[in-house]
């Protein structure tokens, strides 16, 4: 047996798991297609960032986590809404796959949302080599995460099977750092 962790966080810091509501399209740009399907994207309100690294838009956020492919996440719509407009404007340039019943997504916020990460995940997530606005697909807990990088946090998208696993994961390794249960966020408030 093993003894208790004391609290980490000192100061009444908080640490916050946070589910939020967002329907999320995958672009996946077709052979030779990119440069097209970044000039539609700017068309429809956003840009497609590097891979590795996250974007905002005016009502997105652009998360490329693998090669020429990007999370667009957007406040819910209507079922299937956001997936049918981009594959309206992306025919012949993208391949668009709704996501929004497949990913949960989360927010972990606060100061010791890297500490806290770095017990499941194999990625160095100290600033200096993971800084906000980073993306990439790793695991946590053993489950597949597509993670980026916040002002204020972490974001993780998760497969939706595995998402009740990641949550309490979180929740149990959160314990020691004072982590609490977030209100639901919205895309915006990224």
């Amino acid at each position: 047996m093993s003894a208790p962790e004391p609290a980490l966080i000192a100061g009444g810091a908080t640490l916050r798991l946070s589910d939020c509501a967002a329907d999320v399209v995958e672009l996946v740009a077709l052979r030779g297609q990119a440069t097209l399907l970044a000039d539609i994207a700017r068309g429809q309100g956003c840009s497609l960032p590097a891979r590795g690294r996250i974007l905002r838009g005016a009502a997105t956020l652009v998360v490329a986590a693998r090669p020429e492919r990007w999370l667009v996440l957007s406040a819910p719509a209507a079922c299937g809404e956001r997936a049918a407009l981009w594959q309206s404007a992306c025919t012949g340039s993208a391949a668009v796959v709704d996501l929004s019943s497949a990913l949960a997504v989360l927010q972990l916020s606060g100061a010791a949302a890297a500490q806290l990460l770095a017990r499941g995940c194999r990625l160095d997530l100290d600033p200096g080599a993971f800084p906000p606005g980073g993306a990439a697909a790793t695991l946590i807990a053993q489950v597949s995460v597509v993670l980026a990088a916040l002002d204020s946090g972490f974001l993780l998208l998760t497969p939706s099977t595995t998402a009740r696993h990641v949550r309490e994961w979180l929740l149990e390794s959160g314990a020691p750092f004072g982590l609490q249960r977030g209100a639901g966020v919205t895309v915006a408030q990224l």
